[in-house]
């Protein structure tokens, strides 16, 4: 069975994780909780990934990719943001527009738009792709999704791609700032997950902890982004 390695050693030292797994990311304002999810996203030789933009316009996001050795051609982007202020703007192969954080409808249509191009191998003219082709899905995050739609609302919308990221063999990563939102609130999105990697910005740095299935632990640790690496200090 295909693993996904994540570049945090606790996890790839077992092999990496299995398809359908779902990885939150927990993590304050200003605390790399975006390079974060980026990096346990990042797509691995022959793999694909998937981001759902809802904060950061996809120019923006592909020159962030860029400039953390991301290899962009094999990277599609939801777009939430752009045309909320140019609303002409038309659908490429790799980046598709939604009208808004708020249009879940629009954001499950234009997934299944880009794992049917990557499936099918219309997506890159790699002529060595991989079948079944391993895809990571990246949400950017859930935090405005949130503030734009209940929480029941946002449960059966993860309900869905969670379902559909299990059946295709994918794993999904999922950022949110639970210092918006009540600890119920958090707890909820929490159930669709089958790993929480929480993020703190404090005096001491910046710190992670991962917690999972499997045996997956690991307490506090100071970690850092460099090179478009993760990189953990025990």
């Amino acid at each position: 069975m295909y693993k996904y390695l994540t570049g945090i050693d606790i996890i790839d030292q077992k092999g990496g994780v299995n398809p359908g797994t779902n990885i939150l990311v927990l993590a304050p304002s200003f605390s790399d909780g975006e390079l974060v999810a980026s990096f346990l996203a990042m797509p691995r030789k022959k793999e694909y990934m998937i981001v759902l933009a809802t904060e950061t316009q996809s120019e923006d996001l592909i020159d962030f990719f860029a400039g953390n050795g991301f290899d962009t051609n094999y990277i599609g982007i939801i777009d939430a943001i752009t045309r909320t202020s140019f609303t002409a703007i038309e659908d490429s192969q790799k980046i598709k527009y939604v009208g808004s954080p708020s249009d879940l409808t629009g954001m499950d249509i234009k997934f299944s738009q880009l794992t049917e191009e990557i499936m099918k191998g219309d997506f890159t003219d790699d002529p060595d792709q991989l079948f079944p082709t391993p895809i990571r899905y990246c949400i950017l995050s859930l935090t405005s999704m949130l503030m734009f739609r209940k929480i029941d609302i946002i449960y059966q919308f993860l309900h869905v791609v969670t379902s559909k990221l299990r059946k295709i063999g994918s794993i999904g990563v999922f950022l949110l700032n639970n210092e918006s939102f009540d600890q119920k609130t958090v707890a909820i999105v929490k159930q669709l997950m089958n790993i929480v990697v929480e993020i703190q910005n404090n005096d001491e740095g910046k710190k992670i902890r991962i917690q999972g299935s499997m045996g997956i632990s690991m307490n506090w640790s100071h970690f850092s982004c460099e090179d478009g690496k993760l990189l953990i200090t025990p």
